[in-house]
C-alpha cells in the first residue's frame, strides 16, 4: 500500500496536478509517524502508511485554499473531507484525495507503539473512505455493528443527575485552556473563535471552572451534526479530558433526533445548520 500512494504522489507532483502531497512520514522516534508535506516527487518515498498513522491531516486543507492539494486520507478523515466539502470550506476540485483502507490505528506515544486499538477504531465501520480518486489497499468486507457500540457514553448516561455534573466538573477543572482541541479540529475554522471575542465578550479569559465549562460545552454544541468522530481533540489533550464522550453524546442525539450522520453524504445539509418548518423531531 505504501508503494501505490508513493506512486501515485509522485504521478501527481509529476504531472503538476497538485503542488503538495499531505501524507505520513516516519517520526524522528523512528516508531511513530508525523505530518509530512511533499512538494517534489523525488520526496515521495518518505511517505509510508502504517497503524501508528493516527492524524486527521484534512485540517491542513484549511490553510490551502486556492492551492491544488493531494491528501492522504483514512475512512474517518473522509467524513472531515464531506463536512468541509458541504459548508465550502474546501473545493473538490482543488482536491485530489489519496484514500486508504484502514484496518484501524493503535495507541502510540513518543517511541512507543501499542498493540492496543484506538477507541475510535475498536467500534469503526468505515475502514474505507467515503470518498477519494485513487484508493491505496484492497477493500474490505464492513463490518455490521453488533451489540453496544459506545459503552462510555451509555455508562454516563446511567448515571445521575449530580454525578454527571461532579464528573464533568472533575474533567473540566482540570482545562488549562490551550486550545489544542480547536486547533486540531477540521470543523473548527472560525476567523475569531468566540472564545476569542473581546466585542462581544463571550466568556472571559480566566482559567476558572466556571468559564472552562463554558468554552466546552459551547464548543460541543458547535461541533453536533458536524463531528467526524476522528477523535483529534482528545488525543491532543494534555490534560487527558475525555472530549469523544461529548461530541459522541452529541452525535447520538444528532442521529436519534434527525436521522443524520456526520460526513456520510457532501451534499446533504447537516440538521442543525438549516431550518425545515415542518420538521418534526419528537420533541414536546
Amino acid at each position: 500500500m505504501e508503494k501505490q500512494i508513493r506512486d501515485k504522489a509522485k504521478e501527481l507532483l509529476s504531472s503538476q496536478a497538485v503542488d503538495c502531497v499531505i501524507g505520513y512520514g516516519r517520526a524522528t522516534d523512528g516508531v511513530t509517524s508525523r505530518p509530512l508535506f511533499v512538494y517534489e516527487p523525488e520526496k515521495a518515498d518518505e511517505l509510508i502508511f502504517d497503524k501508528t498513522c493516527t492524524h486527521n491531516l484534512t485540517k491542513y486543507l484549511l490553510n490551502r485554499k486556492g492551492k491544488k492539494t493531494g491528501i492522504v486520507v483514512k475512512g474517518c478523515d473522509s467524513r472531515a473531507i464531506n463536512v468541509l466539502l458541504n459548508e465550502e470550506q474546501i473545493k473538490r476540485e482543488e482536491v485530489s484525495i489519496i484514500g486508504v483502507v484502514c484496518e484501524g490505528i493503535v495507541e502510540v506515544s513518543w517511541n512507543q507503539v501499542s498493540e492496543i486499538l484506538q477507541t475510535r477504531c475498536r467500534y469503526c465501520h468505515q475502514h474505507a473512505p467515503l470518498v477519494y480518486d485513487f484508493l491505496a489497499g484492497e477493500p474490505i468486507k464492513e463490518l455490521l455493528p453488533t451489540g453496544e457500540e459506545h459503552p462510555a457514553v451509555t455508562e454516563i448516561e446511567a448515571k445521575s443527575l449530580e454525578e454527571r455534573e461532579a464528573f464533568w466538573s472533575e474533567h473540566f477543572d482540570r482545562c488549562c485552556r490551550c486550545y489544542a482541541c480547536r486547533q486540531v479540529c477540521p470543523g473548527c475554522y472560525c476567523t475569531e473563535c468566540f472564545v476569542d471575542s473581546l466585542d462581544p465578550l463571550w466568556v472571559g479569559i480566566r482559567i476558572a471552572p466556571a468559564e472552562n465549562q463554558i468554552w466546552h460545552s459551547i464548543r460541543a454544541f458547535h461541533l453536533a451534526g458536524r463531528c467526524a468522530g476522528c477523535n483529534e481533540c482528545e488525543r491532543v489533550c494534555p490534560m487527558n479530558i475525555p472530549l469523544r464522550l461529548l461530541n459522541r453524546k452529541l452525535a447520538n442525539t444528532v442521529e436519534e433526533l434527525f436521522n443524520f450522520q456526520a460526513g456520510l453524504n457532501a451534499e446533504e445539509m447537516q440538521p442543525l445548520g438549516t431550518f425545515i418548518k415542518e420538521e418534526n423531531v419528537g420533541i414536546g
